[in-house]
């Protein structure tokens, strides 16, 4: 049993599952397929990916594209992070827009975005462990990305610039204006 929330961009969802706790602790299904059918979300979910950061790291904004482009449902098992999905969709009214959403494990909330989007999100507590499901495959060659402070996305990454640790490939990204979609 799950809520949609809907977001600013039509297509990106917040799911919300319902939690079963009790003096043991809680259980919950973190993704149940039928449910998700049943609320009009039809996506064939191939491969889990997990991360571990610390405070500071930021991780994108990423995408695959073309034939390899992946929809992705994020969850955070340990920590809180913000969450953020980019609309690369050329042609789509929301083009260049992007929903910002805290999750944590205390939340339980997940973010379902859907091909088209980049994704990234930045750590908010001393540590993050991040866990998706993707739709697809990943394909290096297909692979692009977006600089985290292109300030045409004006995205507040919640963390001071000072403290904001990329890897060498995310402070190369070009600006969405630039990037290779």
């Amino acid at each position: 049993m799950i809520e949609i929330i809907d977001t600013e961009i039509s297509e990106v969802k917040i799911i919300s599952p319902k939690v079963f706790g009790d003096s043991r602790g809680y259980f919950f299904e973190s993704y149940n397929k039928k449910d998700f059918e049943t609320a009009g979300l039809h996506h064939d979910f191939i491969q889990d990916n997990q991360s571990f950061s610390h405070y500071g790291t930021l991780r994108g904004l990423h995408y695959q594209k073309g034939e390899f482009a992946q929809a992705k449902l994020v969850r955070v098992v340990v920590g809180k992070i913000l969450d953020v999905a980019v609309d690369i969709r050329k042609n789509s009214p929301s083009f260049g827009q992007h929903v910002a959403v805290e999750l944590s494990e205390d939340n339980k909330l997940q973010l379902l975005l859907p091909r088209g989007f980049a994704h990234g999100f930045s750590v908010l507590s001393e540590t993050a462990i991040v866990q998706y499901k993707c739709d697809n495959v990943y394909n290096k060659e297909s692979e692009g990305g977006i600089l985290y402070n292109d300030p045409k996305l004006a995205i507040q990454w919640q963390i001071p610039e000072d403290k904001i640790i990329l890897s060498d490939k995310d402070k190369a990204n070009p600006p969405l204006s630039e990037a290779k979609l």
